[in-house]
């Protein structure tokens, strides 16, 4: 489904691009769904044609709280767009398209086909809330208003015969900032969300996404603006083409320069280990590591007594997009980064006027129709050292602050997920004030940010790809 979505993307790019988003967009749906096509997901192709007006929607930067007539065409919406300043400061990061979503059920566990009756009844005996009983041939079937989900039931049957049926966004997130609301739909509580992403990925209809000011930054290109982009170390795992190209396809966008965050990285490095120096003098037993902004919102949210242990030192995005104005003051800066929760702390930082995803650098590239092979390669002037590449993968930060410090004896504890697991962890160094070592990185992604939910390479091929960049570096 993002495969569907970054497509969607690239084809408004390419109306962008010839100047006829107006003219074509009311179409969009119907070329995308024509009439004799069968419908793959929903009922019937209006579905499908009304699901791709709303994502295409969300792709403009609007969610639903946009609409104020349904009748509305896309071209009034691409209208609002092109007249906007800007987006809305207040608007959601994270936010569910409703006709999108499918209503998921909620029930945890439900007796299959494979049931045998079986005389021991092994899933009665053991249900504490006597949520099941038996029909008129002996099958199992479970009471849903008496069951609580535990799975006893399940773990019980010899036969698998009981499934578990999660509702996928609800699932993957691991602070239940999910829930439906009185019609099923699903809505996320920014109260409690920490923009880690991990639901964008889980919805299978594509019903979930993040805040898309694609088109906003476009228009600053055209309209002659310096803009700027600011590029995260994962960016190394995931295009498959030498740095150098990746960076050209930037210019040929039309971005003015290009800085690798790498650079500030080593500002982050030089902080950090300077302030783990000194608390460990201060006698603190342990200090977080801060780049991860999922992570910061998760302490700040969910773990408000481990923020004491969290370091102060600003992440690399900071200190490059501190540098960047720096270098351009009238420039408009565009971190490109590998997940959502970057949008979240660049609206929070008064140097970062925009922030992209590697997914929708890919779709503006594959719209504007540009060759990354050959593309003018394009070399930054700011150079950063070996460990600062490094914070895009796990042990990265804790490495570059270790050779810092110059300490061999100097030991770290990573976590490279937050999951409900490793939230339960961090809650007892938080409660109990004790960790096993004196420095924790934490990384909301399995592997670190090349594993970003946003990313465009992921698993072993995005590890291949960054190992291979690092080894010229």
């Amino acid at each position: 489904m993002m495969f569907v979505r970054y497509r969607l993307l690239a084809q408004l790019v390419k109306m962008w691009k010839d100047d006829e988003i107006l003219e074509k967009i009311d179409r969009l749906p119907i070329e995308m769904h024509p009439r004799k096509q069968k419908p793959q997901g929903r009922c019937c192709i209006y579905k499908e044609r009304a699901v791709t007006k709303y994502k295409t929607m969300a792709m403009l930067g609007f969610d639903m709280s946009d609409e104020h007539d349904e009748n509305a065409t896309l071209a009034s919406y691409a209208q609002r767009m092109l007249d906007r300043e800007n987006i809305d400061p207040e608007k959601s990061i994270l936010s569910v398209m409703d006709e999108a979503c499918s209503s998921c059920v909620k029930i945890n566990y439900e007796v299959s086909n494979l049931c045998r009756g079986c005389a021991a009844r092994p899933c009665y005996n053991n249900c504490p809330k006597d949520a099941i009983s038996y029909d008129k041939d002996g099958k199992a079937f479970i009471d849903h208003d008496k069951c609580i989900s535990c799975g006893k039931c399940h773990q019980a049957c010899p036969y698998h015969a009981i499934v578990y049926m999660p509702v996928p966004c609800e699932e993957a997130c691991p602070v239940k900032a999910i829930s439906k609301d009185e019609y099923g739909v699903e809505h996320i509580d920014p109260e409690k969300c920490i923009y880690c992403g991990k639901c964008l990925n889980a919805c299978p209809f594509g019903a979930i996404f993040d805040n898309c000011a694609v088109f906003d930054v476009l228009k600053r290109i055209r309209e002659g603006k310096k803009v700027v982009a600011m590029v995260a170390p994962a960016v190394l795992a995931q295009f498959g083409k030498p740095i150098e190209q990746v960076f050209g396809a930037l210019k040929a966008v039309g971005f003015d320069d290009v800085i690798e965050v790498a650079y500030g990285a080593e500002e982050t490095t030089r902080r950090e280990s300077a302030e783990l120096v000194e608390k460990i003098e201060e006698g603190a037993p342990f200090m977080t590591t801060s780049c991860c902004p999922a992570y910061v919102n998760l302490a700040r949210k969910h773990i408000p007594d481990l923020m004491k242990y969290v370091s102060s030192t600003g992440s690399p995005m900071h200190y490059t997009a501190e540098y960047a104005k720096e270098k351009h003051p009238e420039g408009i800066t565009v971190f490109i980064a590998p997940c959502a929760s970057k949008k979240a702390e660049g609206r929070e930082d008064a140097n970062v006027d925009f922030v992209w995803t590697f997914r929708e650098l890919d779709a503006v590239i594959n719209g504007m129709e540009i060759d990354v092979d050959t593309c003018e390669p394009f070399t930054p002037s700011e150079t950063a050292s070996k460990d600062s590449y490094g914070y895009a993968k796990t042990l990265g930060v804790f490495t570059a602050v270790k050779n810092k410090i110059g300490d061999p004896s100097l030991q770290g504890t990573v976590i490279a997920d937050l999951n409900k697991k490793n939230i339960a962890l961090l809650r007892g160094y938080a409660k109990t004030g004790k960790c096993p070592t004196r420095m924790i990185e934490v990384m909301s992604c399995p592997g670190g940010c090349i594993s970003g939910p946003c990313a465009c390479t992921e698993g072993n091929e995005a590890i291949r790809q960054f190992d291979a960049e690092m080894k010229k570096k």
